[in-house]
């Protein structure tokens, strides 16, 4: 292959690394400098070549555009798993994400044949976050380019990394992750959907994450930075002309739950949380501020303009919202869009009837709703691997006799179902 010859007769460096870097080169027009997509790595393409290897590359741009695209790349993602409002982190053992070049991928991958399942493609991104550091995210898709192992936060997708996007008028679903938790927490769920046929992206909540919850108690932050994903989805990714701009949905679980139903033009009353602590103060959300020394919500300064809809999405999934209880009749009133709302029989973190149910008696509209038998709260997290079973049990193990894996299948199904039937 050309590819080879080049990297055989004119390399400087490692030559899987110069391939992420060609690749990058690439996706951005040839066009000299660029920043790798992974974080805080800046790279130069052309000090990786000699001179005459850059002039083989122009000569060939186009062969090199077919080429390079079929080289396989590994996604490093450790990042904190998914974690409640309860406030527990992962801790030390978690790192950032990084992107690493697989050096014994193969060159040349099969063509993927049409009658074979629906491929998915995957990219990180950086959302700009106005004055704030951009959020990271990643952006799962339907595409034409065969998969590779690609490990994301403990688990392992079978994905093409930055492949082609396929399709067109595709309908798009921003996912909002649960408290402490990352853009990776719902992957499965984002793997499904984009074999559906759905361009799907999730952010880190910034201030709200495994490494930072800062900013946890400023519940509105998180509505807003789900609507920048949605302008960068938009206007800036890549494959921005893919998607339907009428088709937009959201799914969040936990304080994801909380903030779909934001965006959908929900609008809590945090004073609320103050009174039901008094009447309930060994709940889950009443111990983790006390402990964190919140003693009244009053404290907090919410800004006037804090609840802001966002109109550009149809439909919204909830899974075990958090805060259910601080929405009103009045604060959902504007919501007119179609709801699914899923409780887990056995929450004890947000027991019923504070939460679904209250939200669920209090929609203008009839919400679509689901009780799963014997789940709790963090079965709506991907079913766990061997090492998190024992590092993470307090959210990897399920009651007996539940199976988190069957769960997660028909979970998925239903979603599926759900935003085609709500995004037409």
């Amino acid at each position: 292959m050309l590819l080879e010859r080049l990297f055989q007769r004119h390399r400087t460096g490692n030559p899987a690394a110069l391939r992420h870097k060609l690749q990058v080169a690439l996706d951005k027009g040839l066009n000299g400098r660029t920043y790798d997509y992974s974080p805080m790595v800046y790279v130069t393409v052309w000090d990786g070549l000699r001179p005459e290897a850059r002039a083989i590359m122009k000569r060939h741009k186009a062969e090199f555009a077919k080429t390079v695209r079929q080289i396989n790349l590994v996604l490093v993602a450790i990042a904190g798993f998914l974690l409640s409002l309860n406030g527990m982190a992962v801790g030390a053992t978690a790192k950032p994400a990084v992107l690493v070049a697989d050096a014994a991928a193969p060159i040349d991958r099969p063509p993927v044949s049409p009658a074979q399942e629906t491929q998915v493609g995957f990219d990180e991104v950086r959302v700009p976050n106005g004055s704030e550091p951009p959020l990271i995210g990643g952006i799962w898709y339907p595409t034409t380019d065969g998969p590779g192992n690609v490990p994301l936060d403990g688990f392992s997708q079978q994905v093409a990394l930055n492949g082609a996007v396929k399709g067109r008028g595709l309908p798009l679903i921003v996912l909002s992750h649960g408290g402490a938790g990352s853009y990776a927490g719902h992957y499965d769920t984002a793997l499904a959907l984009a074999r559906a046929g759905f361009v799907v992206a999730a952010i880190s909540h910034a201030g709200d994450t495994y490494d930072d919850q800062s900013k946890v108690m400023m519940l509105w932050r998180r509505p807003a930075q789900l609507s920048r994903l949605i302008d960068y989805m938009l206007s800036d990714w890549r494959g921005r002309a893919a998607i339907d701009t009428r088709r937009i949905g959201a799914y969040g679980f936990s304080n994801g739950g909380f903030t779909v139903l934001v965006e959908a033009g929900g609008i809590p009353g945090l004073m609320k949380i103050d009174p039901y602590c008094a009447s309930n103060p060994t709940h889950d959300l009443c111990t983790a501020l006390a402990q964190a020394g919140v003693h009244s919500i009053s404290a907090i300064n919410i800004p006037s303009d804090a609840w802001k809809p966002d109109r550009r999405i149809k439909a919204i999934a909830a899974a075990a919202p958090a805060f259910g209880f601080t929405f009103d009749r009045a604060g959902l009133a504007s919501v007119s869009i179609p709801v699914l709302l899923w409780r887990a029989a056995d929450d004890r973190r947000q027991p019923n009837p504070w939460y679904e149910e209250h939200i669920r008696d209090a929609l203008p509209l009839v919400a679509e709703y689901h009780v799963e038998a014997q789940a709790g709260h963090y079965a709506f997290l991907p079913p766990c691997s061997a090492h998190m079973l024992k590092s993470l049990p307090q959210i990897c193990v399920d009651a007996p006799g539940f199976d988190r894996a069957d769960f997660h299948k028909r979970l998925n199904a239903e979603l599926i179902r759900f935003f085609q039937a709500s995004l037409r």
